[in-house]
């Protein structure tokens, strides 16, 4: 027996979902993401002999890149009608961005599968091992370290469900002899042969020449995103242990760590920790010029400097030995502007909408938070300079600079913090203070404000 012929014997549904079947007996929603490519096609009738039909939804995404898109979204239902599968498709348009279309396309399918997936749903994608060693070798030729070589995951969380691929270990060889044996009819995408796509001409000019060298350079390859993916959670464990002894903190918008215990750090260690850092709260992971910058640039910089780098999607801020990790939802050049002769009415019924996004809202309180006789008296400012508050329960007034400064207020909220007047008179500051004679005395009702910060 050929070694594909084992291959293919091997490939039966009994076995490839061996391990998988418990949890999908178990979960309320089952989704396969269906192209109607040899790869999808296979998992489907797989899945149809150990599933009931009627459990499965079949999911095509129509990306309208090919001329043949709707005789590939045909072929689809019809596949589906025939195995008395739930079908639906959804088009999609694919913008390209600086990764180029194929990133794109992928991009704007997953934001699909995202949508479309019940808490504790399954999704289940056709991957095979072919797709994985393509992957491990694009991104070696990228500089990819051990999380990028560790390849494609089994499973993974996305959305609210958890995405499967169960044909991972196999070869595409044996899912074609599956195919043909079962004889499957499946859709080719002639793009696939364009080899000016990076993953194209790997596979139809570089996988070749290896097979013929290598012959199971499948199996090298895979153990060595094996390998790699072991050495990515041990780097994930040391940077959890070490980011632990830094006083995590979640702060209004984002989140902070202590300096003086990352500069007792080795040098490695730092880098893996700030590699580590932004994935725990599904943040784009820092690439290697940017921890260089954080390292050499911004951690040393002047103590009164307050010293930030600006991404287009997060900021890293360092301000009283604190590193700050913030989320960048505007193009900020400094400190946010606020327009200080704005002036907004608010009673505190429904909440108030700031114009920099961030929201107010207020909870009715016995005996604490503002007094507001005449809510329709109340306005809400912002910062013109000059301003000063003695907060409830402090002997004397301060201006607001020092108050801010002493609360330890991080600058870049010092201009959007807002304020709350009645009749001219400073009566609240965010949700930090309530000026004295403000504050709603026992068995009184007052109004406790909830200044809810965006990310930056």
């Amino acid at each position: 027996m050929s070694e594909r012929t084992s291959q293919s014997a091997a490939l039966s549904a009994s076995v490839v979902f061996a391990d998988w079947l418990p949890e999908l007996e178990a979960t309320e929603q089952i989704l396969v993401g269906f192209s109607g490519g040899l790869d999808s096609t296979v998992l489907l009738r797989l899945l149809v002999e150990v599933v009931s039909a009627e459990r499965i939804m079949a999911l095509h995404i129509n990306h309208g890149l090919s001329a043949n898109a709707a005789g590939w979204q045909h072929h689809a239902a019809q596949v589906c009608l025939d195995l008395g599968i739930q079908f639906e498709a959804q088009s999609v348009s694919v913008t390209e961005s600086g990764d180029g279309i194929e990133s794109a396309a992928r991009d704007a399918r997953y934001a699909v599968f995202e949508k479309q997936l019940i808490k504790g749903g399954r999704l289940l994608l056709g991957h095979h091992a072919d797709d994985q060693v393509e992957t491990v070798l694009y991104r070696l030729l990228r500089g990819s370290g051990p999380r990028g070589l560790s390849g494609i995951p089994v499973t993974r969380a996305v959305g609210r469900g958890r995405l499967i691929r169960p044909l991972l270990e196999y070869p595409k060889a044996a899912l074609e002899d599956y195919a043909h044996a079962q004889k499957l009819s499946w859709i080719e995408d002639e793009s696939n042969q364009d080899n000016k796509f990076d993953r194209n001409y790997l596979r139809n000019r570089v996988v070749p020449a290896l097979v013929e060298r290598w012959p199971d350079y499948i199996q090298g390859v895979t153990h060595s995103a094996e390998l790699s993916r072991q050495a990515d959670q041990l780097a994930d464990a040391v940077a959890r242990a070490d980011l632990d002894a830094l006083e995590p903190r979640i702060e209004r918008a984002g989140w902070s760590l202590a300096l003086s215990g990352f500069d007792q750090l080795e040098p490695l260690r730092q880098k893996n920790l700030l590699r580590y850092w932004p994935q725990m709260y599904g943040l784009p992971l820092l690439n290697p010029t940017l921890i260089d910058e954080t390292l050499n640039s911004l951690l040393p910089a002047r103590g009164d400097s307050e010293p930030r780098i600006a991404r287009r999607d997060l900021q890293l801020c360092r301000y009283r030995q604190r590193l700050y990790l913030l989320q960048r939802r505007s193009p900020l050049s400094g400190r946010a502007q606020v327009d200080q002769d704005l002036c907004l009415f608010w009673n505190g019924d429904e909440p108030l909408l700031l114009p920099d996004g961030n929201l107010l809202t207020a909870e009715p309180v016995l005996g604490a938070g503002l007094r507001v006789e005449d809510p329709e008296s109340l306005t809400v400012r912002f910062r013109r300079g000059g301003e000063r508050c003695q907060p409830a329960g402090r002997g004397h007034s301060n201006s607001l600079k020092k108050l801010l400064q002493e609360h330890a207020l991080e600058p870049w909220w010092r201009e959007r913090i807002p304020l709350f007047y009645i009749d001219e008179q400073l009566v609240a500051v965010g949700d930090l203070w309530v000026c004295e004679e403000w504050q709603a005395e026992a068995d009184n009702k007052g109004l406790k404000i909830i200044w809810r910060t965006n990310s930056l």
